[in-house]
C-alpha cells in the first residue's frame, strides 16, 4: 500500500514505522531537522514492544510532492488540525482511507468536513511516545490501538485494513463501536489529564487522595454526560472501564497533557477540555468541575503558547 503519516511523532512514527518495515511505500510528513534526519537516514523507531529498527520511506514536508495514497494515518496534534487537514488533501484520491488515532472527539468530524465523511476511520492509540532527536522517535506504554467507521458497524475496508495492520506487527483490534470506544477513551483522560496538569501530580497522588479522586471521577461523569447527550452510543460499563484504566496507570506516570504543560510545549487543551466545554454547552449539559479545570488551565495555555 501506499501509506502517508500525517505527523511524524511518537504515534504516527511507531505504526507508520511498523508498516514501513512491513515493506509498504511509506511517506513520512514532518519538517525541520526531524525531516532531514528522516531523509537522510530513515526513521528509527525505539520500540518498548519491538526493539529497535529503522523504517525505511519517503519523507517530505509539501505533501503535493507525495501525492494520492491508499491510507493515510492523521496522527498530529490537535491545535494542528486545521493546517495538516488542508495539507492532507494533497494525499487523498478518490478511495483513500484517512484514519486519525488522534486524542479527542471530535478529529473524525473535522476530517469528514473537509475531506467526506467516506474518507474517514476514527480510531485510538494507547501509548507514550515522543520525538527523542531528529529522526527517532519513540514508544512506551501498551502500543495499541483500535479502529473503526464513524457510524456503528464493520465493513469490508475495515476488515482489509485488519489484516494489513496485523501482518505489520501492530496491536490492534477492529471496534464494531469505534465512536462508543472514542467516548470511552476521551472519559478515561479527559477529566484525569486536566487534574493531573493542574495539581502537578503524578497518578499514584491524585487518585489516592480522597477529596481529588471524587473530582476526577466527577469530571469523568460530567464527560459522559455529555457524551450521551450528543448522541454517542456510549458502551455499558463505560465509567467503571474509565476509573479502572486510571487506577492501572504507572503509579509515577503522568499524562502527556500535564507533561507538555510542565515542559511549555502546546498543549491539546482546546482539543480536550475545551472540546468538552464546548459540546456541553452546545447540549445544554451541565460541566461545573470540566469548566473550572479549564478555566484554570487556559492562563497557562496561553502563556506557553505566547512564547512561542
Amino acid at each position: 500500500m501506499k501509506i502517508g503519516v500525517m505527523g511524524t511523532g511518537g504515534v504516527g512514527g511507531y505504526f507508520g514505522g511498523l508498516l514501513a518495515r512491513d515493506g509498504h511505500d511509506v511517506t513520512f510528513v514532518a519538517r525541520g531537522a526531524h525531516l532531514a534526519a528522516i531523509q537522510q537516514h530513515g526513521l528509527k523507531v525505539d520500540s518498548t514492544n519491538d526493539g529497535s529498527f529503522t523504517a525505511p520511506g519517503n519523507a517530505v514536508e509539501d505533501t503535493s510532492e507525495a501525492g494520492p495514497q491508499d491510507l493515510v494515518l492523521f496522527n498530529v496534534k490537535m491545535f494542528q488540525n486545521a493546517p495538516a487537514i488542508e495539507a492532507t488533501k494533497a494525499l487523498v484520491g478518490p478511495d483513500t482511507v484517512v484514519l486519525t488515532q488522534q486524542n479527542g472527539v471530535d478529529n473524525g468530524d473535522q476530517l469528514a468536513a473537509a475531506l467526506g465523511a467516506d474518507h474517514v476511520m476514527i480510531g485510538s492509540a494507547f501509548m507514550e511516545g515522543r520525538i527523542v532527536e531528529p529522526g527517532v522517535v519513540s514508544q512506551g506504554g501498551p502500543g495499541t490501538t483500535n479502529f473503526g467507521e464513524m457510524q456503528p458497524g464493520i465493513t469490508e475496508r475495515g476488515r482489509n485494513l485488519l489484516e494489513v495492520f496485523q501482518h505489520a506487527g501492530w496491536r490492534v483490534e477492529l471496534q464494531e463501536n469505534m465512536p462508543g470506544m472514542l467516548w470511552m477513551k476521551f472519559a478515561a483522560i479527559a477529566g484525569p489529564a486536566a487534574v493531573n496538569a493542574a495539581t502537578n501530580s503524578v497518578y499514584e497522588e491524585m487518585r489516592t487522595l480522597p477529596e481529588t479522586r471524587a473530582l476526577i471521577i466527577a469530571a469523568m461523569e460530567e464527560t459522559l454526560s455529555v457524551g450521551k447527550a450528543s448522541g454517542a452510543p456510549i458502551i455499558d460499563g463505560t465509567l467503571e472501564r474509565a476509573i479502572n484504566a486510571m487506577d492501572n496507570f504507572p503509579a509515577q506516570g503522568r499524562a502527556s497533557l500535564a507533561k507538555d504543560f510542565s515542559e511549555g510545549r502546546l498543549v491539546e487543551l482546546e482539543g480536550i477540555t475545551g472540546t468538552l466545554v464546548r459540546l456541553g454547552r452546545e447540549t445544554n449539559t451541565p460541566t461545573p468541575v470540566n469548566n473550572a479545570l479549564y478555566a484554570i488551565l487556559k492562563p497557562w495555555a496561553m502563556r506557553i503558547e505566547a512564547s512561542i
